[in-house]
């Protein structure tokens, strides 16, 4: 009888655990690499990184290097989900990048997004800018990544 109770009270105590949800795993990171040239071919802005989706298809993680090379204005990153703009990255001088001529950043554009509904691609699009001739002209590279869960 005391077994049988112990067992109740044990199968009572399971059952009002709090649930936690599983962890969904990211798959392995693709790299990320982007530049904007001005029409002679000089390099204006640069970035490296990776961006990863996760098996659950509602998150992805990224981490990128903006570098400013010649760019007239300070370059930045535009980022899209689905097609639809979701945040901007901008050039930050605050840490040095060994193969940036001027000051790139790590931080704080690494980033793990709870999009929240299905992640289908997610587009990285750099936009650096030249004045020729005293007319001011923007650059854009850019390139999706399909999500492989969907």
């Amino acid at each position: 009888m005391r077994s049988r109770i112990a067992l109740l009270l044990a199968a009572i105590a399971t059952a009002l655990l709090p649930l936690t949800p599983a962890q969904a795993a990211y798959g392995p990171p693709n790299p990320i690499i982007l530049q904007v040239n001005a029409g002679d071919g000089t390099l204006l802005a640069r970035v490296e990184g990776t961006v990863a989706f996760d098996d659950g298809n509602t998150r992805y993680t990224y981490s990128l290097v903006l570098c400013r090379r010649s760019s007239f204005q300070a370059p930045y990153v535009r980022i899209y989900v689905n097609g639809a703009y979701r945040d901007s990255l901008y050039w930050n001088p605050s840490t040095t990048v060994p193969w940036c001529q001027y000051a790139g950043f790590a931080s704080p554009h690494s980033a793990e997004v709870d999009y929240g509904a299905l992640v289908q691609n997610v587009r990285f699009e750099l936009i650096g800018s030249s004045f020729p001739n005293n007319v001011y002209k923007e650059h854009h590279s850019s390139t999706t990544y399909d999500n492989p869960y969907n």
